[in-house]
């Protein structure tokens, strides 16, 4: 941790982008994370249904609306808790868009053009995308110094999104002569922070999968899940002796980290306990254990999505918070800048 984020009150802030469903991929690598900080009481923490960034592709209105609610019937099934964190959707506080172009004016071209993740998303199509999806990191560093978070966990594709933040702060801080925001810390730990397709295990678990059964959904059933468990593919040796006979082995390695992500034990743990093991044993174990955790979230996730009126209030309640944090920010951000604000 550096010394000016030190200085700052701890709190973290992260987000879901609400554009498909949740997958198995988001609870891991994402929510069940979100849960742990806030269970730890340590740090005060800002969750966001991120549907700002969810428009840098097009999108039905109706769909995204829908996916907007969801997200965060995830969250709540989850074990988000609306009174002990702030659970909002990104476009209700307008200060996200005001941040956003002020860092967009601190941000480098350069800096845009080393982002993995859109050369990735842009394919050879770079030319025809929209200027959203090619400036978001700038949106997402204003997600994250627009409530001085000093700590944000993320997957391994975001951390350079949050290095670049960190690049922002200080060209911000430098420019102006200010220690104004914090130079946040990303945080990528623990098992199955990065959750992979369950048909291959070289690609990563994708809401938008050729088919449904390459990722388990959060709203699948306990029948569906344990189903596309047992159907996972993987290769014929048994599980070795110990995690480094993982390597080379994809489908086994994402196996194990769901196991391990699921369960609250670390790979190593997974395999002194089935070393040896071959998948007629395991793969039925791992979808016990799956249904165990993700059935009732799934239940719960059906009753909150069954009264939108309420999701929506939740929201709103949140963005009532989110920018009571955000506001003083973007006020001082604007005195520090020269921009004239009432």
């Amino acid at each position: 941790m550096s010394d000016t984020t030190a200085t700052f009150t701890p709190r973290v802030f992260s987000g879901i982008k609400p554009s498909g469903g949740l997958t198995l991929g988001n609870y891991l690598g994402a929510i069940k994370r979100f849960v742990d900080w806030q269970e730890a009481g340590t740090h005060q923490t800002i969750y966001s249904v991120v549907d700002l960034h969810a428009i840098t592709v097009w999108q039905d209105p109706a769909t995204l609306h829908a996916a907007t609610r969801e997200v965060a019937a995830g969250f709540i099934a989850s074990g988000v808790d609306p009174n002990r964190s702030i659970l909002f959707n990104q476009s209700q506080v307008s200060a996200h868009a005001e941040l956003g172009w002020i860092l967009s004016c601190v941000a480098r071209v350069g800096w845009m053009n080393r982002m993995t993740q859109f050369k990735d998303k842009a394919g050879a199509n770079a030319e025809a995308v929209s200027l959203g999806l090619y400036a978001y990191p700038a949106l997402m560093a204003a997600d994250i110094l627009l409530y001085h978070a000093t700590h944000v966990p993320v997957g391994e594709d975001q951390k350079q999104h949050v290095e670049l933040t960190r690049d922002v702060a200080q060209k911000f801080n430098h420019d102006y002569k200010v220690d104004f925001f914090p130079e946040t810390e990303p945080v990528i730990e623990g098992p199955a922070t990065r959750v992979m397709n369950l048909r291959d295990g070289t690609k990563k678990m994708s809401k938008s999968g050729e088919s449904d059964m390459e990722r388990i959904n959060m709203t699948d059933d306990a029948d569906t899940i344990a189903k596309k468990l047992k159907k996972a593919r993987t290769d014929p040796a048994p599980l070795p002796e110990t995690v480094e006979g993982l390597q080379g082995r994809p489908e086994a390695r994402n196996l194990v980290d769901i196991y391990a992500g699921l369960s609250g034990l670390s790979d190593a743990q997974v395999i002194a306990e089935y070393a040896g093991a071959g998948w007629g044993r395991f793969k039925p174990a791992l979808a016990d254990l799956a249904v165990e955790k993700l059935a009732p979230i799934s239940t719960e996730m059906a009753r909150l999505m069954a009264d939108p009126a309420e999701i929506d209030r939740i929201l709103a309640h949140g963005a009532e918070q989110a920018r009571a944090v955000a506001e003083p920010i973007l006020r001082e951000t604007y005195r520090i800048v020269g921009l004239v604000r009432s």
